[in-house]
């Protein structure tokens, strides 16, 4: 998608350690008619499966998953939460994930009720690196015999292993913008 990577190219910083950070955006203030057009991407790029759910992970997903979802006829999203609180339900679904950016390993939890078995289910994620996020929302899917019909990434990070990871479980994947490299400049696949 050229006019992601024009705007990753005019909006986005580079951090030490490969962070990329597309704040002004994507992930912390939300340009909502850009992510419209990310929305319009996906369901152009999945138009030929049936997603009855779209799954994301907290905090960064639900915004994309969100406009996402109303290109697919309004179908529900569910996130997955990062923190046990008294008002998640006692029977989840739970995975363990390990943050890159944040340095540190989380269990990961979906309430059963909300995923059902045989359901299609798209994956949705704002970043793909080591593929950590994406493969803990994979096993909670796996473990309700929910159908992966996909994973989108708005920006992968094809440098790192996390593609490749997805791939090799046998799904489908589809990144908006690839990035090749890191390394003193944003440079694209």
């Amino acid at each position: 998608m050229q006019k992601l990577k024009d705007k990753i190219l005019k909006e986005g910083t580079l951090r030490e350690n490969n962070i990329l950070k597309v704040d002004s955006f994507l992930n912390h203030q939300i340009d909502i008619a850009f992510m419209n057009e990310i929305g319009v991407e996906f369901k152009n790029r999945f138009s030929n499966v049936k997603v009855d759910k779209i799954v994301t992970i907290e905090a960064s997903g639900i915004a994309i998953a969100s406009i996402v979802s109303q290109h697919f006829g309004n179908v529900p999203v569910v996130f997955a939460k990062k923190t046990e609180s008294k008002n998640l339900d006692n029977e989840v679904y739970k995975s363990k994930v390990y943050s890159y950016t944040k340095g540190k390993e989380y269990d990961i939890m979906i309430a059963k009720k909300y995923i059902s078995e045989n359901e299609n289910i798209l994956i949705l994620d704002d970043f793909l690196a080591n593929g950590a996020a994406a493969l803990g929302l994979i096993d909670l899917l796996r473990q309700a015999k929910a159908n992966i019909v996909g994973v989108g990434i708005v920006i992968e990070k094809s440098f790192q292993v996390g593609a490749e990871r997805i791939i090799s479980e046998g799904l489908r994947l589809e990144s908006l913008a690839k990035i090749k490299s890191l390394d003193g400049k944003i440079e694209f696949k």
